[in-house]
């Protein structure tokens, strides 16, 4: 396991994996090779590192891989599963464990319709989770959530970056908080809020508004007093947004890497993956496999998943595919 220090580059570890007929069009081989020959030459990058609390997080050599742990009763895919302390830091510990270069631990659902959970209810899900993790393991801890208060505790717990699908809008407090820790923060996009974005999104020029949108959000977190070289910004695929919309964003995330900061990705399983295969939740990781690729051919640099083992391997084969392959490399 590795030991933080001011720089540092995190490691890849990759797990074997059965394999299903490369035929079969539900196949991960077969969608994530339909992406990687679909991918365009690779784009310009954009900062390819961001600080968290004095720790430089290195992502240059490859994206790097966030696992979710979600303390909550209604997650769209695991609600309930890892609710009890105990089980929350086990699954957390198994997701290191398979490769995670970040664990991501919310306690409050942004699934669409989801329902808001006391600041409380909250804090008692996410404090002895972040505690205990930041006993055991030594990756970097990311707390998702909208309220100053909870980001407080976990930071005073060992957390070093703060995942906020607002981008701060929801607590005035927040921004404060990020800046007097030097902590890190990811600034996501959404439309209206988890209880309303999927009711009627509308859209002039998807890529665009959301550009303009990080690039305010981002002017207003320096202007608090956080520095540009600890914002990561997060297009919010599924936040307020139809199918056509996520897919635009999609085909168009290289327009992003113009902010020039790390780029972050939640695309695991989401419902507009579903929505093109049919499959249901606990069916669409072999979607959720073509659109990380593409992603990574895109230029972002990190991806929150929940299949973290799967999407080690599907990242790397990205990464390789979009940049020149070392010709001394022994060839199998």
């Amino acid at each position: 396991m590795m030991v933080l220090s001011n720089t540092y580059t995190l490691s890849l570890c990759l797990d074997g994996h059965g394999s299903r007929s490369p035929d079969s069009p539900a196949s991960c081989s077969h969608l994530v090779m339909v992406s990687l020959q679909q991918m365009s030459t690779q784009a310009a990058p954009s900062e390819q590192w961001f600080l968290a609390r004095g720790h430089k997080i290195e992502c240059r050599t490859r994206p790097l891989i966030m696992g979710v742990v979600n303390v909550t009763t209604d997650s769209f895919y695991d609600g309930g599963r890892y609710l009890k302390p105990e089980r929350a830091i086990a699954h957390a510990m198994d997701l290191v464990a398979q490769g995670a270069d970040l664990i991501d631990i919310g306690g409050e659902s942004t699934r669409p319709g989801s329902h808001v959970v006391s600041e409380q209810d909250e804090l008692d899900r996410v404090r002895p989770v972040v505690e205990e993790l930041a006993r055991l393991i030594s990756i970097p801890i990311s707390i998702d959530t909208t309220k100053s208060r909870v980001a407080q505790c976990a930071l005073d717990h060992g957390a070093s970056i703060i995942n906020d699908v607002s981008a701060m809008r929801q607590d005035p407090a927040m921004a404060s908080v990020i800046a007097g820790s030097g902590a890190a923060v990811v600034l996501m996009h959404m439309q209206g809020t988890p209880q309303t974005m999927q009711l009627a999104p509308s859209y002039v020029d998807v890529r665009s508004e959301v550009v303009r949108f990080l690039e305010e959000r981002m002017q207003h977190a320096m202007n608090a007093g956080i520095a540009r070289t600890n914002i990561v910004l997060d297009p919010g695929f599924g936040f307020g947004k139809l199918v056509f919309h996520n897919l635009e964003l999609l085909r168009g995330l290289s327009s992003l890497l113009t902010l020039n900061r790390p780029l972050l990705v939640g695309l695991s399983r989401k419902a507009f993956i579903g929505t093109i295969l049919d499959k249901s939740v606990e069916h669409r990781e072999w979607g959720t496999a073509a659109a990380v690729a593409l992603a990574v051919d895109r230029g972002v640099r990190i991806i929150r998943v929940h299949d973290v083992a799967m999407m080690v391997d599907v990242v790397k084969m990205a990464s390789a595919a979009s940049r020149a392959w070392p010709s001394q490399r022994e060839e199998e």
